[in-house]
């Protein structure tokens, strides 16, 4: 089956999650569960480009287990995080904009959107699952870097959860811990396993799937991370400012006198 087959395959299978996601969001009147559908769009891209071969390379069988791995954490934990009966205020706001009938438009503004950008994300998937080239030593590279990113935003996601927990805590800035070295340590071991996968694709041949790696850095750093989340949260707690002066965006890095 040619290549583009296989990748077509697997957005028509991501665009039916997303119009499943979709249903589920007009009876519950709350669009929030698709953070948690995020990773489960490449599990399911897995899936269908996985079912156009009879048999899969070992290559395959390596990155599908580590989109398994990331991509369960991550739904289990913003499942955690964010159940409950109200909406995300920043869906909240979207469907605010959207009114009166965002619960149409939601089909494309919010789960037809997330499954696009998630297909076009997806491309080390698909080279990791096509290729039929004996691994190597920047597969072993690309398998340091998933596991890194793995570890390091899972850690970072327990110690905010640790601190949130703590009323005490309330308006104040998290900075110990992987915290101290980064403002955003989850969001730099995300792109740490994205740059993982986009290696083992690589290492098959698929160079043209940086176009993945780079686009969910640009994501993480311009859009949906570091610059949406620090847009106003100095304004709410003042503390930020100061560890702005003293800590590294993304990258870790030495914190700062």
């Amino acid at each position: 089956m040619p290549l583009l087959d296989i990748y077509l395959n697997g957005l028509w299978a991501m665009l039916g999650f997303g119009l499943f996601g979709w249903i589920f969001s007009v009876f519950r009147n709350n669009v929030t569960h698709v953070d948690s559908m995020w990773s489960l769009f490449f599990l399911v891209a897995g899936f269908a480009y996985i079912e156009s071969f009879s048999t899969i390379s070992d290559r395959g069988i390596l990155i599908s287990c580590l989109v398994i791995i990331w991509a369960l954490r991550l739904c289990i934990y913003l499942t955690w995080r964010n159940w409950g009966p109200h909406e995300d205020h920043r869906y909240a706001a979207i469907r605010k904009n959207n009114a009166p009938n965002f619960k149409w438009s939601s089909i494309y503004i919010i789960f037809g959107l997330q499954a696009v950008l998630a297909w076009v994300i997806s491309l080390p998937i698909l080279g990791g699952v096509t290729s039929t080239t004996p691994l190597n030593i920047i597969d072993m590279v690309g398998i340091l870097f998933a596991m890194f990113g793995i570890a390091w935003e899972t850690t970072a996601d327990w110690q905010l959860s640790r601190f949130k927990r703590n009323v005490a805590n309330k308006h104040k800035v998290l900075n110990t811990g992987v915290w101290r070295y980064t403002r955003h340590p989850n969001y730099f071991g995300e792109a740490c396993v994205w740059w993982g996968f986009f290696l083992i694709a690589l290492a098959g041949g698929a160079w043209w799937s940086i176009i993945s790696a780079i686009l969910m850095t640009l994501l993480l750093l311009k859009v949906s991370g570091v610059a949406l989340l620090e847009k106003d949260i100095a304004e709410r707690r003042p503390e930020y400012l100061r560890y702005i002066k003293t800590t590294n965006a993304f990258i870790p890095g030495k914190p700062r006198n």
